[in-house]
């Protein structure tokens, strides 16, 4: 399975651009997998190897994949992920929270484990001023290399004819004491993102999108396409449960569109979301 690219047999210019795009634009969060079904091990692990592929800060490579595909082991995750369920649903306030009871139909779930001791790979500051400055920037390439390798299981799971969906519980002190238990890892990891995989029961349409040009800056950030508080208000409190789960990339499609988005239809279809063009402070 061990290959690399030498520098002499690199891809001419946009050579891997459209079938990796075709691969991206396919991946989903997929939470309603068919029964029954079963993977070999080696799928499994060409699945694992695209994490491993995964950049990661200094090299680091600070993570452990946890493969569960044991119908008994599974199935004791999955009580842990409905006990964790049942605690966001009574202790968060108007989160649409998942119910994890789909997970007793997966072929394997992949943790992802992050060993917190690898941060000292990281620039360390000086003195305690600078030390306050780069540890919090620590935290970022730790959370950051941890999410390019989950980004790149989940983008391997579609390639090799599988669903996924990407599980941000886990890495909650009860909920990793509890997978720790069942799954013996030690306490210098954690659980940072969970995978459950499977074949879909359903193959969902992509989510919504925005536009591009709202999302690209060139050269310097464009004040008009900053998102003022107003606008992120209003995704929050009024848009967000629908943008979660409904099945259009273009949210013009909506039927009620132009009611939920109100006043802001242009600022989520469009470049510019500020016209003012005024930055805060």
């Amino acid at each position: 399975m061990e290959s690399a690219m030498s520098p002499a047999a690199a891809p001419t210019a946009g050579e891997l651009y459209d079938p990796l795009m075709e691969v991206v634009r396919a991946r989903r969060s997929v939470r309603k997998f068919e029964p029954g079904r079963a993977v070999p091990r080696e799928t499994l692990e060409r699945i694992m190897e695209a994490g491993r592929w995964a950049p990661s800060g200094a090299n680091a490579q600070h993570w452990d994949f946890i493969c569960v595909d044991d119908p008994e082991v599974r199935e004791r995750v999955r009580e842990v992920f409905l006990r964790q369920g049942a605690r966001l649903r009574a202790a968060t306030e108007r989160f649409p929270a998942v119910n994890k009871s789909f997970l007793a139909n997966t072929v394997a779930i992949i943790l992802v484990l992050g060993d917190e001791r690898f941060k000292a790979c990281f620039p360390q500051g000086a003195d305690s001023k600078s030390q306050a400055e780069y540890g919090s920037n620590n935290e970022n390439i730790f959370y950051c290399s941890l999410g390019a390798a989950i980004q790149n299981i989940q983008l391997a799971a579609i390639a090799c004819g599988l669903t996924s969906a990407w599980l941000s519980g886990g890495g909650e002190t009860q909920t990793a004491c509890e997978l720790r238990e069942v799954l013996g890892f030690p306490d210098t990891a954690r659980p940072y993102g969970t995978i459950p995989i499977g074949y879909p029961a359903r193959y969902p349409a992509s989510k919504w999108r925005r536009p591009l040009e709202q999302v690209v800056h060139y050269n310097r950030f464009e004040p008009e396409q900053y998102r003022p508080d107003t606008l992120v208000d209003h995704y929050v409190t009024e848009l967000r449960p629908f943008a979660m789960y409904r099945p259009q990339a273009d949210i013009r499609k909506w039927e009620d569109f132009e009611e939920r988005a109100g006043q802001f239809a242009e600022a989520y279809t469009g470049r510019i979301t500020n016209p003012s063009g005024r930055l805060p402070g």
